[in-house]
């Protein structure tokens, strides 16, 4: 259909499109499943995906691993043949079991970032389980290219470099987001380092876009810059499809340019969000409730990451973290996930 598909191994997605997982519980099955069954990549979110179980608070790593299995079947009941994969933080306490869990259940990949994920590969390899590191530099690359090389035997089956204009955790410091590098550059500067891996394993592994990209326009721009394909998350929040509440899409849709900016998350690393009073000037509420995260200040944070998203997925946004990306308030109303494939059809059709 378009001059430039995406591939990642046996995988052959309609769109050169990966919708972006975001947690805690804004890509579920629903989102997850509409997209892939739209043609794209649907991505489920592992961050504390069982908050809903009524033993959550008691045991949530039970809860969450039987979720993630219940996510990953109703996705696919949604996607018919479609493409299903779970996004999977370094940084989540028990990454492993969530890592096994997933390729038990047959996931179709795993997208691994807020940290390296340096030991993936060692879970994946003997399975159809396709694994794809989130990089923000070359370097980042690098580093896990290496390490996966020399330990595993293995390459990575695509990479996504996340740029600046993500939302959610960035992958730069505070500093080198004012003075970032353009994404198009990082992501050459990436298909650099996988050129020795992808010819050593007889390989192609595709390098894929992140961060800031909304509409067919862009998806085009960074097809035509070099990307093999593209991630994106903010768009699809605002789709009748999004597992978060109405409040949390509303949100979206009534932020102005102004109101979006970065902040500094419990886990010391910045953010993009909507700023509201909750987040810009906290109450000192120094409780962590989950345990979740491996640097989690758990004593001396402003507030608790998983209740302020777990608010935020439910709609009690005054209370609430509102991760989004650069673009949310481009959003103006609600649509069909359909809707926003037909738009980036017609761009493509064009370009």
């Amino acid at each position: 259909m378009f001059n430039k598909q995406l591939i990642i191994g046996n995988l052959k997605p309609t769109f050169p499109v990966i919708q972006g997982g975001m947690g805690v519980g804004i890509s579920l099955s629903s989102l997850a499943g509409h997209v892939a069954k739209c043609g794209g990549i649907g991505i489920i979110s592992g961050a504390q995906i069982g908050y809903r179980d009524k033993d959550f608070i008691k045991d949530p790593l039970h809860a969450n691993l039987v979720a993630l299995k219940q996510e990953i079947k109703q996705a696919r009941e949604i996607a018919s043949n479609g493409i299903i994969g779970v996004n999977l933080m370094v940084a989540m306490k028990h990454y492993a079991e969530y890592v096994k869990a997933a390729v038990e259940a047959k996931i179709d990949l795993i997208i691994s970032g807020a940290g390296l994920p340096l030991d993936l590969p060692k879970y994946t390899k003997d399975s159809d389980t396709k694994a794809v590191p989130i990089v923000s530099s070359a370097k980042a690359a690098t580093i896990i290219c290496k390490q996966w090389d020399r330990k595993y035997n293995f390459a990575p089956d695509a990479i996504i470099v996340e740029g600046p204009l993500a939302g959610g955790h960035l992958g730069f410091s505070a500093a080198h987001l004012e003075n970032s590098p353009l994404l198009e550059d990082i992501i050459l500067e990436v298909k650099e380092v996988v050129k020795e891996y992808s010819e050593k394993y007889n390989k192609s592994i595709p390098v894929i876009a992140a961060g800031g990209i909304y509409n067919g326009e862009d998806v085009a721009k960074m097809l035509e810059k070099g990307a093999d394909g593209v991630q994106m998350a903010t768009r699809f929040v605002t789709t009748h499809e999004c597992d978060a509440s109405l409040a949390f899409k509303e949100a979206y849709i009534n932020s102005t340019e102004e109101t979006i900016g970065i902040v500094k998350s419990p886990v010391g690393m910045p953010g993009r969000a909507i700023l509201n009073t909750y987040i810009t000037s906290p109450q000192g509420n120094k409780a962590c409730f989950f345990d979740c995260l491996h640097k989690c200040g758990v004593t001396d944070i402003p507030y608790c990451i998983s209740k302020a998203l777990i608010n935020a997925v439910t709609g009690d946004v005054d209370n609430a973290l509102l991760f989004c990306g650069s673009n949310a308030y481009k959003a103006t109303k609600l649509e069909y996930v359909e809707d926003i494939f037909n738009e980036i059809e017609s761009a493509l059709v064009i370009a």
